[in-house]
């Protein structure tokens, strides 16, 4: 049985100040025992974050790491091992905002997934397409591409310490969300092509919707048979929001 996985990604957002007041929010939360949460601050606040939480059954990623495993001359990189050092679990890779703002591709994404591991993060592998992308109906191809280059440069029991967050790009921070269905059968797929290599793996793999979840659209995403849980946007820089969103992950 998989574990459900709620994770906030908090993006670009927060100062001292603002941290302060959504980790007292956190702090207050009952939150489900069957649910892991995790939450993903700018990095400037990691640390903050978890002397913050300490206590709490909350777990701290990054939002990003170095192609480079361990620390060296790369200005302006935080390595996954200084990541690691700092308390931290777990990482994105690939979010769309960095492949299309940012021009990160599927190599370098590959690189920084491999970093991640070696240092004992996991990854968490982000994969969505564009509107374009969706009317022409590339979803399936797009996505599978981003999935089976993991595949084909680190294998497929990369997965079994890794985790798939299905983003339609259309969905992030539009208030546009996929409907369950169209969320489940890009889910289905992705399940699908990690079972065509091993089906243990695929069975075990949690993959994640993100896209404008909220509360409110929470319990029909999260009842889908493939969506193990969410990455949140928006909704969890709002601790009674993220709460709710944890709670029907748990229902």
């Amino acid at each position: 049985m998989r574990r459900p996985l709620v994770a906030g990604n908090w993006k670009m957002h927060g100062t001292r100040a603002s941290v302060a007041e959504l980790i007292k929010g956190l702090r207050h939360l009952a939150l489900p025992s069957g649910v892991e949460v995790a939450v993903f601050p700018p990095c400037l606040h990691i640390t903050q974050v978890m002397t913050g939480l300490e206590g709490k059954s909350i777990a701290v990623g990054a939002q990003n790491c170095a192609v480079e495993p361990v620390q060296g001359a790369l200005t302006g990189e935080i390595a996954s091992s200084q990541l690691a050092d700092a308390g931290c679990s777990l990482v994105l890779v690939g979010h769309s905002e960095r492949r299309l703002i940012l021009g990160e591709r599927d190599e370098m994404v590959s690189r920084k997934f491999a970093a991640a591991q070696s240092c004992g993060l996991v990854p968490v592998l982000c994969v969505g397409e564009t509107l374009e992308q969706r009317e022409a109906g590339k979803t399936i191809e797009v996505v599978g591409r981003q999935l089976g280059s993991i595949i084909e440069e680190l294998g497929v029991g990369a997965f079994v310490q890794a985790v798939v967050a299905y983003e339609p790009v259309w969905a992030i921070g539009t208030g546009l969300t996929a409907s369950p269905e169209q969320a489940q059968e890009v889910h289905a797929a992705i399940r699908a092509q990690l079972a065509a290599e091993n089906g243990e793996v695929a069975r075990g793999v949690r993959i994640l919707y993100g896209g404008s979840v909220k509360a409110a659209n929470a319990v029909e995403l999260f009842r889908m048979p493939d969506i193990d849980g969410g990455l949140i946007g928006g909704a969890s820089l709002n601790a009674d929001e993220f709460g709710a969103i944890c709670r029907a992950a748990g229902s």
